[in-house]
């Protein structure tokens, strides 16, 4: 049986016969519409079928064969009843995250990856404990299957993944080994991007029967746009999407960013509106005249920014949409070359940006292989690249309106001032000016070299906060207190990092005493704010520790000798004694 596919409809998940605890999972990731691998394959595998499946990297195989899989799990067992087999470690362990994603509310499902380079006695523990899922290189699996530390004898299903690259890299003997040992009731699915004669061979004699998938690759044209990426750790993707709105966004071009999950681009919008920002969100749980309110308001330029996820943003067609970011790496290489589509269109430039963490370069290098163009390194812009763009702005706004607007009452005004006053009118000038930037202020900032704050970037002190979300606090929240209470703008402050019990934020130095002072009995979500820099926390918390590593010892008492004999001393106890 063969099955060709180029497209796949847009349907949601919950056309598959799959639990609602997975169904679920997949909802809170976003995964709102199956890629073209997944809706051939998923139906197949919940049959019990064996399946040959070709595909390019990044289409979206994990899912594909995971969420079948995870269907046949019972949690209660402490056997393993799936084995993953991956060409390398940094693919079990992404293979093996991704599985966890989906079934994190189907109770205690355990998944182990196993390679080679990590201690072996310390997986041996865990398999000892009880593993349901274990993902691993071909190497390290024989090695457990060897000794014996791992019972497959009630093993349903058995993944290849990237069995080619398996193939490439001299594993096939390995991975023939490991199939000999396994039952032979077991389901079997072989994914592999081509499909050399060793493979076809192997899927010939290890799979009954398999159902043949093909997926061809479409035909790709991407637009000749500028594609950059930013290296960067997750926490600091606020901070770098601020920075790039610093410099790109303008009043006549629209800004796309895309994320995976609806409940974070509602967060992200919420972020951004507190910071002045003309943000609106576009997700999955709007309907569909929310999300055409939405578009009417990015066409007629009254938003500036939309926060998206994919599915929301599929068919968006604005001309002024000139640059998209990527903030969360898409699920799939289709995926991003759907996102780029919403730029550059109508003969425009456009340019996108892909926030990229350690653990997904790989997946760049495989969008970067299915689009076959090059993405290039961009830097963050710098403090005096941010005051560059703002001094550049201010100048646009003054000339425009000296072109536009009527100032006699205004001149009339600098004219009192200087007659009465004696001042300079390049002072006064400069200090209109200085007004109109609001917080937007031209002057990097310097660090005093005494002081020991903590910084995310020059001219930004790190506060800490003592609320975090175990009280329900969000970053709206910290921003709508600081801006209202501390008496500063929302597009001044920085990175926010929300914790369990504390809250980090970045503001400007030049405000630290200003919001120290004004913040002293503010209130956030009706409990009271405890806020101070955060290096002066850090200070008071090893104080502290050294004061209590400074506590007196207790003594301990001398242990009672049992069963030996006794030493001179005890003698000579013993014979004062009789004395007496």
């Amino acid at each position: 049986m063969n099955i060709n596919t180029e497209t796949a409809e847009d349907n949601s998940f919950a056309q598959f016969p799959l639990q609602s605890k997975i169904l679920q999972a997949i909802d809170e990731l976003g995964y709102e519409t199956p890629s073209a691998i997944q809706k051939q394959t998923i139906p197949i595998l919940l049959e019990g079928k064996d399946l040959v499946g070709q595909a390019q990297t990044g289409t979206g195989k994990t899912a594909a064969f995971s969420l079948p899989m995870l269907e046949q799990i019972n949690p209660k067992s402490k056997k393993v009843q799936a084995l993953i087999l991956t060409p390398t470690r940094e693919l079990a362990i992404q293979v093996a995250e991704a599985v966890h994603s989906y079934a994190k509310h189907l109770g205690k499902v355990k998944i182990l990856p196993v390679y080679g380079g990590q201690s072996i006695s310390q997986q041996i523990r865990h398999l000892k404990k009880g593993v349901q899922i274990v993902v691993g290189t071909p190497g390290r699996v024989m090695d457990h299957l060897r000794r014996e530390t791992t019972d497959i004898s009630d093993l349903k299903m058995m993944i290849l993944d990237e069995a080619d690259e398996m193939l490439r890299m001299g594993f096939i003997e390995d991975v023939e080994w490991i199939l000999s040992h396994t039952p032979e009731t077991r389901q079997t699915a072989l994914f592999s991007a081509t499909m050399p004669k060793q493979i076809r061979r192997i899927a010939e004699k290890y799979l009954t029967n398999p159902v043949d998938i093909h997926i061809k690759q479409k035909t790709l044209t991407v637009p000749a746009i500028e594609q950059y990426f930013i290296n960067l750790s997750a926490r600091n993707k606020t901070d770098a999407l601020t920075k790039l709105l610093e410099i790109w966004s303008t009043p006549d071009e629209a800004i796309l960013i895309f994320l995976r999950t609806k409940l974070d681009t509602e967060r992200l919008t919420n972020k951004l509106q507190a910071r002045g920002y003309a943000a609106e969100t576009l997700n999955g749980d709007m309907n569909q005249t929310q999300r055409e309110n939405v578009i009417k308001r990015l066409k007629s330029k009254r938003i500036e920014i939309v926060v998206a996820t994919d599915v929301a943003a599929r068919g968006l067609d604005v001309e002024h949409i000139t640059t998209v970011i990527n903030y969360d790496m898409p699920s799939d290489t289709e995926s991003y070359v759907h996102r780029i589509g919403r730029t550059g269109r109508a003969g425009r430039k456009g340019k996108t940006v892909l926030f990229v963490t350690q653990r997904q370069r790989r997946m760049m290098r495989d969008i970067e292989h299915y689009t076959k163009q090059k993405i290039e390194k961009l830097n963050l812009p710098t403090q005096a690249d941010v005051i560059e763009k703002r001094s550049e702005r201010l100048k646009d706004k003054i000339k425009q309106t000296l072109q536009t607007q009527d100032l006699e009452l205004y001149q009339e005004l600098i004219i009192e001032l200087i007659e009465e006053e004696k001042l300079d009118i390049l002072d006064l000038a400069a200090a209109a000016t200085y007004l109109s930037a609001s917080d937007k202020k031209l002057e990097v900032v310097k660090t005093p070299q005494k002081m020991n704050f903590s910084f995310s970037e020059e001219g930004m002190v790190q506060l800490f906060i003592n609320v975090g979300r175990k009280h329900r606090v969000s970053p709206g929240d910290i921003v709508g207190a600081i801006a209202n209470e501390g008496d500063i703008s929302g597009k001044a402050i920085g990175a926010i990092d929300v914790n369990e019990t504390y809250t980090l934020v970045d503001v400007p130095q030049q405000y630290v005493e200003q919001i120290l002072l004004n913040m002293r009995k503010s209130r956030v979500r009706k409990r009271n704010m405890n806020i101070r820099i955060a290096s002066d926390f850090e200070t008071n918390k090893s104080s502290n520790h050294k004061s209590l590593t400074k506590k007196k010892k207790r003594r301990r008492k001398p242990k009672r000798r049992k069963n030996k004999s006794p030493g001179p001393f005890d003698k000579f106890m013993k014979r004062k004694r009789r004395k007496k």
